[in-house]
């Protein structure tokens, strides 16, 4: 076995000779082996990295303890039994257990050393961004939401983005789509999945969307760059909204926003969108009855076997939907998330586990009200983080704003088990 890697010398002055003139960067990438394995190393920087280890001993446990709070079901577990476990009695629906899970997190994977760094760029006003880079056994931890000190979070003191990997960011087939802030929205809304009942396993996410919903004042707002085109009512719930149909309108969009159903398989690249495509719609997944899957390597190669052709991206994408970026649990992260990015997309906003809709929240969770809404809320955030100049932030703010209720209200609406599911990958 290889020597376990010296703990890295601090030598502060790689950022105590900033001035404030740019937001510096750090990259900080988690490595699995039989330890856990981390480098950092800031951009401006780039000759200086530092390397650490982790003993697994000192991680296993409290990323156990992760596993077990949140929704998405464990091995050989149904989604009532993990909802029922996650909502019902786990620490993300209590504040003080939430906190002290989360304050435990950040002390077991936040090395000193880079915390010094930190700190040293806050204790003169500087406010940095940190981009990280999960390993599989990190894949599923809210960086965002790491408790820092006795109350304060990671997205208080920086702005956090997910990192792709190197071999997706610097592909040399990739051309990042330009942006026009103006440009068309296609959105993908609840589609209807052919065969699927609107209560069953591929049904809808988003329940009845009535006319005095926040979801139709965000598509009102986007009006004539709403494509396909129609009313805010005609925006939910469309049937016939397949693969041929999002494809073209795609490739000259300035963003496209979905909300459904997200499956994975075995491998990344078999992470599957559900849109409308029926049994006559070609491409690389097994029919499931009458509907056929987009998967990411449709995305990535073509779904045409006559006629391969990789999708074209906008520069911003949103996939709301359940463990839309667990690609980064695969030993090869080649999901949902990359197949965007390598197909033109800047940034992609993605979810770490499973979302429970509105109506299992209502069922499972103790505290919850009649009324008590999570997903509305988070889609109409995710969409106007999506039109920011810098999406990262704007997605931040919002997860700030439901922090500080959280803290206020203790309520489950504002519970880390919905906003800290979210993170963008920028790329």
């Amino acid at each position: 076995m290889s020597p376990k890697p010296a703990r890295p010398r601090i030598d502060l002055g790689v950022v105590e000779a900033l001035d404030g003139s740019f937001q510096p960067t750090v990259q900080l990438k988690y490595v699995d082996a039989d330890d856990l394995y981390l480098t950092w190393r800031w951009e401006h920087a780039p000759d200086d990295p530092r390397v650490l280890y982790l003993e697994r001993a000192r991680v296993a446990g409290v990323l156990a303890e992760l596993a077990a709070a949140l929704p998405t079901p464990l091995p050989g577990e149904t989604i009532e039994a993990a909802l029922t476990r996650s909502l019902g009695t786990g620490p993300l629906v209590d504040p003080e257990r939430e906190a002290d899970l989360l304050g435990r997190l950040a002390a077991a994977l936040i090395p000193a050393e880079l915390a010094r760094e930190l700190d040293a760029l806050l204790e003169r006003g500087i406010r940095p961004r940190l981009r990280v880079q999960p390993s599989p056994s990190t894949g599923q931890v809210p960086w965002e939401a790491l408790r820092v000190d006795e109350r304060e979070r990671l997205l208080e003191h920086l702005d956090v983005a997910t990192l792709p990997p190197a071999t997706v960011r610097h592909s040399p087939e990739r051309r990042v789509s330009p942006w026009d802030p103006a440009g068309p929205v296609v959105a993908a809304l609840d589609p209807r999945v052919p065969g699927s009942a609107a209560r069953a396993q591929l049904g809808s996410v988003l329940g009845r969307v009535g006319a005095d919903s926040p979801l139709r004042k965000m598509v009102a707002r986007l009006g004539g760059r709403l494509r396909p085109a129609g009313s805010p009512a005609e925006a939910f719930r469309r049937a016939g909204l397949t693969r041929d149909v999002l494809e073209p309108l795609l490739a000259d969009a300035a963003r496209f926003l979905y909300v459904g159903h997200v499956t994975t398989a075995e491998h990344g690249l078999d992470a599957r969108l559900h849109l409308g495509c029926g049994a006559e719609t070609t491409g690389r997944a097994a029919l499931l009855g009458g509907h056929r899957p987009l998967t990411a390597a449709d995305l990535v190669l073509g779904h045409r076997p006559d006629e391969p052709r990789p999708w074209r991206m906008p520069n911003r994408v949103a996939l709301v939907a359940c463990e839309s970026g667990g690609e980064v649990r695969f030993a090869e992260p080649t999901g949902l998330v990359a197949a965007a990015l390598h197909a033109g997309a800047e940034y992609v906003v993605s979810t770490r586990w499973t979302l429970p809709t509105d109506a299992g929240v209502r069922r499972f969770a103790p505290g919850a009200a009649a009324d008590t809404s999570v997903i509305a809320p988070a889609v109409v955030a995710v969409d106007a983080a999506g039109d920011a100049p810098d999406p990262v932030v704007a997605l931040g703010d919002w997860q700030r704003a439901q922090l500080a209720l959280w803290r206020e209200t203790g309520a489950v609406a504002h519970a880390p088990f919905t906003w800290a599911a979210f993170t963008t990958t920028h790329g």
